[in-house]
């Protein structure tokens, strides 16, 4: 089951998280949340998969705050 999507996100709208896409890739990004349980963005790209902070609430998409996922 995936996290409720305004508390994974840190409270952003459904509607405007759904225009986000990883800046990298291009990829969708979906909620998640971090091994500490803090909100983040993970990139739905099978070849990259990308993890994205989101900190106060706002992601933080630079490909420098990113951390890589282990590819599914």
């Amino acid at each position: 089951m995936s996290p409720d999507l305004t508390a994974a996100s840190g409270g952003i709208e459904a509607w405007a998280r759904d225009l986000l896409r990883c800046p990298v890739t291009g990829a969708t990004l979906v909620d998640a949340t971090d091994e500490e349980g803090a909100p983040c963005l993970d990139s739905t790209d099978p070849q990259r998969p990308l993890r994205y902070p989101v900190r106060d609430g706002i992601p933080v998409l630079l490909e420098s705050a990113a951390t890589p996922l282990p590819a599914r």
